[in-house]
């Protein structure tokens, strides 16, 4: 498993910056890392692939010194080093930033470009050097921000190449880049890439982690496959077919023709399970016409911004409604919280996976039974034999990789936590179900299970509104798309009818 298919690109005579060999790791009932061996070179993008659990995120774990390995050896600039700490990574100047945005919300942009590194002048932070520093600093990644704003002011793309701007602030000899396009839409991801390319051309080392394969052979000199812990192979991406890539990653041979045709329910979709006329609230969403029938899938089509989030929020009682009128199988109502919305048998997974879905500590089994908990009341707790038949059936049916149900959540792959939110809405038998963004960060076989898990629900007549920054993912599975642009709804398109073309048309204003 641990063959390499070809040389890398590198330098004569030049040696890897960096030789990880033997490394092993292990949780509670998981071997996460088996004799793993990877190499990264300067003035290379070293792309880093695999199914979720396959490894990916313990072992930049291991070389960010968060899990220190339980063996094995790593060589940094010609010297083994001892990684046991995240302050041993960045003192022999490795830097990485994580899928989910890791900094202080409340702080501005300059603070956290620079937080714990503050130019002071008599003793006292210099203010006007930081945030000019910071102003230069983010104008390399094409960003014109106002630098003293707090962070949360900006939205989560906004946050993300923040965060990398951050890596960049200091003399990094090695840029891990762990999902760094999942919030960001296509020119923010090509601008990322040129700053890579940049980087690349000075020397730097990158190691990059995606599930997006169009990213992969975008931006990849070569890529290593992990898969169940293992190295497969290290390749030449320009020497590595995509479908080769694919099945390397699986261990299985995988239907692309399946993943690339329109998967959408084709039966009759039933009645109108929820209609929204001209809601809106405050700065989030204009006014708003929607419906959503028993039995189809509405995908939201519309760019970063466009108000897809605000919509599901304000559809799951998040944020009120502070004008029109939402019913509910042909009844007025109005959602004052979630669990008005739980109440009448709607589900949400939301975009942010950490912060608003899983609750880390907590075991797989209290995760997928907390919506079920919530909705019969405090006083009517759910026996533990039931917790732990509900958590054993969905864990088998939906293909959770766990250990058990006693693992907590957060020690799962991002693709498993995912599968274990849709557990816990789908466990309390819902009439809808709003999916924000299900498929980031999950690989193609995991997409493939969890989409058609949702569409045969759908056809069983859920109502299911679908979010994906993937425009073609939405083309592919919804009934109908609504076109949003400036958050507020432009237009509908039918599906069978449309494609991307069609969908980004009407989001520039054109005429259909």
């Amino acid at each position: 498993m641990n063959a390499i298919a070809s040389s890398p690109p590198r330098r004569p005579n030049s040696e890897a910056i960096l030789h990880m060999s033997g490394i092993e790791k292990r949780f509670p009932g998981v071997h996460a890392l088996k004799q793993v061996e990877f190499r990264l070179f300067a003035g290379e993008i070293h792309t880093l692939m695999g199914q979720n659990g396959a490894g990916k995120s313990t072992l930049i774990k291991v070389l960010t010194g968060v899990h220190p390995a339980e063996a094995g050896e790593i060589v940094f600039d010609g010297q083994t080093v001892k990684l046991d700490s995240p302050e041993a990574a960045e003192s022999v100047g490795i830097r990485t930033v994580y899928q989910e945005v890791n900094l202080c919300p409340n702080l501005s942009v300059a603070e956290n470009i620079y937080i714990g590194r503050f130019v002071r002048k008599a003793g006292k932070i210099d203010w006007a050097t930081l945030n000019r520093n910071a102003q230069a600093l983010l104008a390399t990644l094409s960003l014109d921000l106002d630098v003293t704003r707090a962070l949360d002011t900006y939205p989560i793309a906004i946050q993300q190449m923040v965060a990398i701007a951050r890596a960049l602030s200091v003399d990094a000899k090695v840029l891990i880049l762990d999902e760094p396009t999942s919030s960001l839409d296509e020119d923010e991801v090509q601008k990322l890439f040129a700053l890579l390319r940049q980087l690349r051309s000075r020397g730097m080392a990158i190691l990059f982690v995606t599930h997006f394969l169009e990213q992969t052979y975008a931006i990849s000199d070569r890529i290593t496959v992990l898969r169940n812990g293992e190295r497969e192979g290290e390749y030449l991406a320009a020497e590595l077919p995509r479908l080769s890539l694919i099945h390397k990653m699986v261990g299985r041979e995988i239907d692309l023709e399946h993943l690339n045709k329109p998967q959408w329910a084709e039966t009759e979709p039933g009645a109108t399970f929820i209609a929204a006329q001209g809601v809106s609230h405050r700065g989030s969403m204009q006014a708003l016409d929607l419906d959503i029938r028993a039995g189809e899938v509405l995908g939201l089509g519309g760019l970063l911004g466009s108000g897809r989030t605000e919509t599901a929020r304000l559809l799951f009682g998040v944020d009120k409604c502070e004008s029109g009128a939402l019913s509910v199988s042909g009844h007025e109502t109005r959602f004052s919280s979630p669990r008005d919305a739980i109440r009448h048998g709607i589900g949400y997974c939301p975009e942010d996976r950490k912060n608003e879905g899983i609750i880390a500590d907590l075991s797989v089994r209290e995760n997928i039974i907390l919506a079920l908990q919530a909705r019969r009341g405090l006083f009517h707790y759910l026996p533990r034999k039931r917790q732990d038949a509900i958590a054993a059936q969905y864990i088998q049916h939906l293909g959770i990789k766990t250990p058990n149900a006693e693992q907590p959540i957060g020690l799962l792959s991002g693709g498993n936590q995912q599968k274990a939110l849709l557990a816990r809405w789908l466990a309390t038998d819902p009439k809808m179900l709003i999916l924000d963004e299900p498929t980031r960060g999950i690989d193609v076989a995991a997409k493939l299970e969890i989409m058609d898990q949702v569409l045969a629900l759908c056809r069983k007549g859920l109502a299911i509104l679908f979010i994906s920054s993937e425009m073609s993912e939405v083309v592919r599975v919804s009934n109908r798309i609504a076109v949003l642009r400036d958050r507020r709804k432009v237009g509908e398109l039918p599906a069978g009818q449309t494609d991307e073309h069609a969908v980004f048309h009407m989001i520039a204003g054109g005429e259909q």
